[in-house]
């Protein structure tokens, strides 16, 4: 274990490769992230858009550290979703599928891309539409990113993850939405997508995680999805999960032909980050799959909804918690929102949101000239009507 440590500790943001890694792969999730947002039309399919995503980081990533003298791994850390209106996440179909997008539909795009096992995820939300996001739908949408850009503030060294978990509920209420449970946000080391320190989403009696306060040279996945419906979305169809991770610590020797197939190639192609079953043989698949996942070795993401009228909105973001402040690498800016409810009254969100996310270096260093003793420095971020905001 000894080992592990130390090389643990040799691969943490201390290494500047290592911050250089995440950041090549937030650039490139950046980018395909913008590809996606500029598919999402009316009568476009759900799967094309899926696929020009989880394609564009493909290529992008194996045009980088090709010259290395030991191959590194990159590609596709979390396949692309797009899941519309009242579908919470995690849908990503299969070749099959013929939905399309509709004028006004809510679409939420999840994606992540990895360089030697360093992730960077992002989600963001877009309204096939022209013109300014209005009604409840502009309010969910503003919750989420008002609640991203708390998380932001607070996601830093000293602070707990129950800090969070509280801040974010009470944005959510000011725009008379929910935070979504169920939702995790995991730090992320190389090649864990889920680490084991967790911010809950909301705290119940069904879910409960350790107590943890976030450290320098750490990196987390922040992840919010809000709600203007009861925010505990249910599983309608095993059958519409194409989402899988391969869990590591099982072991199973599985009865059927099929099985083995699928597990040996799913072993060799995506030994560690979550896939798509679109990338293996649809009707193999759909068998062998099954038997996988009822003997955990595979863990699924299965596609959750809220009642349908309701709207859901989902943003996330990859920080690393830096020694000069925290660094979101992940982003994309937002439609014009109109929102019919603001936080101008509530004066401990404003106190949140006016929070630096950079620190100011302890003593020895020379102090630049015309800064007087500023403790943080404020984020930039676009502001819209009601004073909430989003960071570029």
């Amino acid at each position: 274990m000894s080992d592990d440590e130390v090389q643990e500790k040799e691969l943490d943001l201390t290494s500047p490769d290592v911050v250089t890694k995440y950041k090549t792969a937030a650039e490139i999730l950046n980018k395909a992230l913008q590809l996606v947002v500029s598919e999402c039309k009316p009568k476009v399919k759900v799967v094309d858009i899926c696929e020009k995503g989880d394609n564009f980081i493909r290529e992008q990533t194996g045009n980088v550290y090709k010259n290395v003298k030991k191959k590194i791994e990159r590609g596709v850390a979390f396949p692309t979703c797009v899941s519309v209106n009242n579908t919470v996440c995690h849908f990503s179909p299969l070749a099959s599928d013929e939905t399309v997008l509709e004028e006004n539909d809510i679409v939420k795009i999840d994606m992540g891309c990895h360089i030697d096992g360093f992730i960077a995820v992002v989600a963001h939300t877009y309204v096939v539409q022209d013109g300014p996001l209005t009604g409840r739908a502009a309010d969910v949408l503003a919750a989420a990113s008002t609640a991203a850009d708390v998380a932001l503030r607070l996601v830093r060294p000293g602070k707990k993850n129950k800090d969070v978990t509280e801040a974010i509920q009470k944005v959510a209420a000011a725009y008379d939405c929910k935070i979504v449970e169920g939702v995790l946000s995991h730090q992320l080391k190389q090649f864990v997508i889920d680490g084991n320190k967790v911010i809950l989403s909301v705290t119940s009696p069904e879910t409960r995680v350790d107590d943890a306060e976030f450290e320098e040279n750490e990196v987390y996945a922040v992840d919010i999805v809000t709600s203007t419906g009861d925010g505990k979305p249910k599983l309608l169809d095993e059958k519409q999960t194409t989402i899988y991770k391969r869990a590591v610590d099982k072991n199973y020797h599985l009865k059927m032909k099929a099985s083995r197939f699928i597990f040996s190639e799913i072993s060799q192609r995506f030994p560690i980050m979550p896939f798509t079953a679109r990338a293996l043989e649809e009707k193999r698949a759909r068998l062998g799959l099954v038997e996988c996942v009822n003997h955990d070795l595979l863990q699924p993401f299965p596609v959750l909804y809220e009642k349908p009228g309701d709207f859901v909105a989902h943003i996330k973001f990859t920080v690393l918690l830096m020694p000069n402040g925290s660094d979101r690498i992940t982003s994309h800016p937002l439609q014009p929102l109109q929102p019919t409810k603001n936080i101008d009254d509530d004066p401990e969100i404003k106190a949140w949101l006016a929070l630096g996310t950079k620190t100011k270096k302890k003593g020895g260093g020379k102090k630049k000239k015309g800064k007087k003793g500023d403790a943080a420095e404020a984020e930039p971020m676009d502001t819209y009507n009601d004073g909430a905001s989003q960071q570029d």
